[in-house]
């Protein structure tokens, strides 16, 4: 999870407005500057609770489940459409390290809504016949299968776009100073105040309770995916949430974080899923040809120390704490 980081606010500009509450098993946080001092809550937490109910794999009423369970769907909110388009580029980007249709194994390695009484993982192959966004036809209006038993799962992608959602939002409001964070997904906008930027801290993943580096953020959305974040053991084994939608196995590389900055946070959060997939040299590799996208990497050396790789355009990236 991201940690903001407070400045000192100029007396001269409007006082901050800040805003809490808790969405999609998470919590939000949202600050920004507006000269009527608007409190924009209640229609924040009504635009949270539509998405919610369009995307949501936790609600069997959702738009989501009902597609699940049905051959087709047609798009009663604009969610759907959005974030199945954004997750299409992005799994024909990566060859497919990212792919949304990934719910039967999700479910299967007891990370779903259906959590098994036991791990069960001895019909992977079978269930890779599930997987593959190949499988789902759509196009603004609808969505429909051409295998029986293809299931989505927004998981990976939807709460970024929920922080676009907001963001969008608030612009519509005349907006123009913000940070939007739901659950660590970031988006800002403008300057926090006269010479400040919004100031994020990004956690160290063998020490998740300690920030490892900090860095100004402007105008620009922020994610992050780690193998550390959600994880169990059962019968001696760790099993990480993070699984390969080609292989149906969970990723074993030595990236332990990865966190990507983009124009908007629907993007950075569908890429930080894709990467922890296809591990660090092929994430590297990946953004050399995509000037769009930055990233911070976090990973172990051969000796288990941690290191870290940031691209080019992350200029003020400051440590806060010694590695251990």
């Amino acid at each position: 999870m991201f940690v903001i980081l407070s400045t000192t606010i100029i007396k001269a500009q409007s006082p901050l407005v800040s805003l809490e509450g808790e969405t999609q098993g998470t919590t939000y946080r949202i600050k920004y500057r507006d000269s009527r001092q608007r409190n924009m809550k209640p229609s924040i937490d009504s635009l949270l609770a539509e998405f919610d109910k369009c995307l949501s794999i936790y609600r069997s009423d959702s738009e989501l489940s009902q597609f699940n369970r049905a051959m087709s769907h047609r798009f009663q909110r604009p969610y759907f459409y959005s974030v199945l388009k954004k997750s299409e580029e992005i799994f024909r980007a990566t060859d497919g390290a990212f792919d949304p249709t990934v719910l039967p194994l999700v479910e299967a390695y007891g990370f779903g809504p259906k959590k098994p009484a036991s791990t069960d993982i001895t019909n992977i192959d079978s269930l890779l016949r599930l997987v593959g966004l190949q499988n789902i036809r759509f196009d603004s209006s609808s969505v429909r299968k051409q295998k029986k038993n293809i299931q989505l799962d927004f998981n990976g992608i939807a709460q970024g776009y929920s922080v676009d959602v907001l963001a969008g939002f608030l612009e519509t409001k005349g907006i123009r100073q913000y940070m939007v964070e739901i659950g660590g997904e970031i988006r800002t906008k403008g300057p926090k105040g006269d010479g400040q930027f919004w100031t994020v801290g990004i956690p160290n993943p063998l020490h998740p309770d300690q920030l490892y580096v900090t860095l100004n953020l402007l105008d620009r959305a922020m994610t992050t995916a780690g193998n550390y974040r959600n994880h169990y053991t059962s019968d001696g084994q760790i099993f990480s949430h993070i699984i390969n939608p080609r292989t149906g196995m969970m990723e074993q590389s030595e990236l332990l974080s990865v966190t990507v900055f983009a124009a908007d946070a629907i993007t950075a959060d569908g890429y930080d899923t894709a990467f922890m997939v296809m591990g660090l040299e092929k994430t590297k590799r990946f953004l050399a040809n995509r000037p769009d996208l930055d990233a911070y990497l976090m990973y172990t050396d051969t000796s288990g120390q941690l290191q870290t790789y940031a691209t080019a355009g992350l200029t003020n990236v400051q440590r806060t704490s010694p590695g251990r």
